[in-house]
């Protein structure tokens, strides 16, 4: 005799399968985006390094990309800025977790799960949508090869408080840079509740800080500091006398493209986010030197498919941790008199 009642898991599974599916399904109506015909992107990716994926997205489809280019910090900066004035001017933000958490809690986001991002490893996905992860950025040391001989370097980061360094580092200045508060914050990770003891004997070693992490590598290349803590890729993205220290473990940060809630081209911005998260655009971006996240594509760094395995994923200190860590304790450390 027929029963009915197996069928209830079958149908069950299969309401699942089918939810699950249009939860990620997010087809993009092409068409409304071509007419849309621009979009307004603010970054924290280096100019240079979103060209290639830039004049793909518009030699496939038709559709300019104006793009602003900051730290996280100063794209978070700018897009609050506007959007609490009433005047947001971005379709896409683009930034780090800690930063792009902040953004979302304020209301400043849209639903959009780009249907290239499917086969994403699960552990980068957001669940409600609302940030698009699309590249990692893991940290090292980097050095400049013409001014630090091969029996020298430093193979930790330890090693950076050795005396022989003091005065030739060079680190964002962690008072206005978030993602470098995120990472000194972060360090608790291997060190444990000593990581502030670390932070306090960096301090002691006269670092040369900069503005961001991108220019750190500027500073390095410069020789107005020899060694820099800051992400691998810039050694592809700058061209210069200087490379990276491999590491056991890199502490790395995830990066998100984000929908603006009150996007007036929403069509084309969707298509860019997609386009950005497709085997095409993630190989366009990686050829510049961005560790991405679609399977078996890698920038063309020495050994970065070792880098992926060994890489540590950054938490994110609250938003009263990060101003009390930026305005007190690492202001306090850093600018001491």
């Amino acid at each position: 005799m027929f029963n009915h009642w197996s069928l209830v898991p079958a149908v069950a599974a299969l309401i699942i399968l089918t939810q699950t599916i249009g939860a990620f399904a997010q087809p993009v109506n092409v068409e409304a985006a071509k007419k849309e015909g621009k979009i307004v992107v603010y970054g924290s990716v280096v100019p240079q390094a979103m060209e290639g994926l830039h004049q793909a997205f518009k030699k496939k489809y038709g559709i300019d990309v104006e793009y602003w280019r900051g730290s996280s910090t100063q794209v978070s900066e700018r897009a609050l800025t506007e959007w609490r004035a009433g005047k947001p001017g971005f379709d896409i933000a683009e930034g780090n977790r800690g930063v792009q958490l902040i953004m979302k809690n304020e209301g400043l986001f849209q639903k959009f799960i780009p249907p290239a991002s499917e086969k994403f490893p699960a552990q980068y996905k957001e669940k409600d949508g609302l940030i698009t992860p699309w590249r990692v950025l893991p940290i090292s040391i980097l050095y400049n090869t013409e001014l630090v001989k091969t029996a020298d370097l430093p193979k930790t980061f330890d090693d950076l408080l050795n005396p022989k360094w003091s005065g030739k580092i060079s680190i964002p200045d962690p008072t206005r840079h978030t993602t470098t508060t995120q990472f000194l914050w972060n360090l608790q990770k291997f060190r444990g509740d000593k990581w502030l003891d670390y932070v306090k004997a960096l301090a002691k070693q006269k670092p040369i800080l900069v503005e961001s992490l991108a220019p750190v590598t500027t500073t390095v290349i410069k020789g107005e500091a020899v060694v820099g803590i800051t992400y691998i890729k810039y050694i592809k993205q700058y061209k210069g006398p200087v490379d990276y220290i491999p590491m056991d473990k890199y502490l790395t940060d995830p990066n998100y493209l984000s929908l603006s809630a009150k996007s007036t081209r929403p069509n084309a911005a969707k298509l860019y986010i997609d386009f950005a998260c497709s085997p095409e655009g993630q190989k366009e971006i990686a050829e510049d030197g961005e560790f991405v996240l679609a399977p078996g594509v890698y920038p063309p760094i020495k050994d970065a498919e070792k880098v992926a395995p060994r890489m540590v994923f950054m938490d994110n200190p609250s938003e009263e941790e990060f101003k009390k860590l930026m305005s007190g304790t690492f202001r306090e450390i850093f600018f001491a008199k």
